[in-house]
């Protein structure tokens, strides 16, 4: 919807949000941040300074319409809130300057990112932000994007970020226009009321066709199961392992860089296996190992919670929003030899897919629509403050996902992106998410932890190359590097 004022001021645009994307404010406590990160490693460019990259910036926002919006509430949250979008943006705020201390190593970025993803986004401005990080080794620069999960998922955000690229070329931006510099004017309460309950009254019409979906769907799924389909369940078939439990608000992050080409030789090695499987048994590889350093001995395979995007093949790219859902497979660390334990989670894997498909990829976001607002994010406070997540067993494990990045080198306004790094969110209960982006040759998987539940996650990182090693068949006889005897005592202090 939009509202149009008379004279010469015209109000700012409102849109509705998404049940769903609502659901990332609902679900955002002072512990649990729902924002994402994207950073981008940049060779060294003299032309491209932090004056130059914020300057263009600042023209290109008119390319970035989520960049403008603001989230406003609706009065007693009788529905979701909206979107409306700024004619000014603060520019200072949202870019910031940073200079990375010690040595300069991707590892003193890291704590440095470790910080920046450590506290929330406010809510009474566009939900982003952009952290220049000079004196990375080498004279390379890194720009850290936070962005709000309520704004867009890793497709709409990969768009936002096309349309940032060659900002040195903006050293001399285009006038700012008039739009950008009058006073903002916020929707009247009236005006907000208004629409609200007739955005509710076109909803509520559509509840009996979603009902017989859902009824359809859970049909199927239990046909699919009784023939066969076998994957687990969250909450029944995950244990509890030290990095599942409530969270704190700190954040720590760490990196490590596999060459694609070795992730393919793997696939092609076992039959009937994807890259993302390989990614998954990779991941369990290195948990593995870091629960026997740990002493950790889980009665049962540890889970994965799966993002996976619900957009169409082909269909036109997003620049917000989100469709996407999840699916819930088996990481099989309860199997020793590493080729079943990749033939274990590429077979349940492919079940989990079947069910998520019998069931409606889009069912989750339906049913979202119909969240009361103002309850739900009540009782995700409430929980939060108990400290509820430490109580029962988590709904899965750990969080891991693949997206698949830039095939080709990129350049930002003539400076080459030597390294493209993405992680999403964690959420209450699960300490660990695991997110793999692939850039050109490589596979760059970047670990996000509550380091009050994962105190060590660049150790983690390091076990990831052995765990690859270890899937290769051609060199299956090669030995493994041995654990470090220290590592439970390391601790990362990002």
């Amino acid at each position: 919807m939009t509202a149009t004022g008379g004279g010469r001021r015209v109000r700012p645009a409102i849109e509705r949000m998404t049940g769903f994307d609502a659901g990332f404010l609902y679900m955002e406590t002072p512990s649990v941040h729902m924002h994402t990160l994207k950073i981008a490693i940049l060779e060294a460019d003299e032309a491209l300074s932090y004056d130059a990259f914020q300057a263009g910036i600042l023209a290109r926002l008119k390319r970035l319409p989520p960049l403008r919006r603001r989230v406003v509430e609706v009065p007693f949250g009788i529905n979701h809130p909206v979107w409306v979008t700024q004619r000014r943006v603060d520019i200072a705020h949202h870019v910031r300057r940073h200079r990375i201390g010690g040595d300069g190593s991707m590892r003193e970025l890291e704590k440095l990112v470790g910080i920046i993803t450590s506290t929330p986004l406010h809510r009474d401005r566009p939900l982003w932000e952009l952290h220049y990080c000079e004196g990375l080794e080498g004279g390379r620069v890194a720009v850290v994007g936070k962005m709000h999960h309520a704004l867009a998922d890793g497709a709409a955000a990969n768009a936002l970020l096309a349309n940032v690229t060659d900002v040195r070329t903006a050293a001399t931006p285009e006038p700012v226009q008039e739009e950008y510099a009058t006073r903002d004017r916020m929707p009247s309460r009236k005006n907000l009321l208004k629409h609200a309950w007739a955005d509710a009254a076109r909803q509520a019409f559509e509840l009996p066709g979603l009902l017989r979906r859902t009824l359809r769907g859970i049909r199927a799924v239990v046909r699919a199961r009784r023939a066969g389909a076998a994957a687990p369940l969250p909450v029944l078939h995950a244990p509890r392992v030290s990095f599942n439990g409530s969270l704190t608000p700190m954040r720590s992050f760490a990196t490590v860089t596999l060459p694609l080409a070795e992730l393919k030789r793997v696939r092609a090695q076992h039959a009937g296996v994807t890259l993302n499987d390989v990614v998954l048994a990779i991941t369990s590889g290195a948990l593995r190992r870091w629960l026997a350093v740990h002493d950790e001995r889980p009665a049962s395979s540890l889970l994965a919670g799966v993002p996976v995007s619900t957009d169409e093949r082909g269909s036109v790219p997003r620049l917000g929003g989100n469709r996407v859902s999840n699916l819930f497979t088996t990481l099989a660390t309860d199997v020793d030899d590493p080729a079943e334990r990749l033939r274990r989670i590429a077979e349940t894997t492919a079940h989990a897919k079947e069910i998520h498909a019998r069931l409606g990829a889009s069912i989750l976001v339906d049913w979202s629509q119909f969240t009361p607002p103002r309850p739900f994010a009540a009782a995700v406070r409430a929980y939060s403050r108990a400290r509820a997540a430490s109580w029962h067993p988590p709904a899965f494990s750990a969080i891991v996902s693949n997206v698949p990045g830039p095939r080709e080198p990129v350049a930002v306004g003539g400076a080459r992106l030597a390294d493209l790094f993405s992680v999403g969110p964690l959420v209450d209960g699960i300490g660990l998410n695991v997110t793999v982006w692939s850039y050109v040759d490589r596979m760059n998987f970047s670990l996000l932890a509550c380091p009050d539940l994962l105190p060590d996650v660049h150790v983690l990182a390091s076990y990831f190359p052995d765990a690859l090693a270890e899937l290769d068949l051609e060199a299956a006889d090669r030995p493994a590097t041995p654990a470090r005897p220290d590592a439970p005592e390391q601790r990362n202090i990002s």
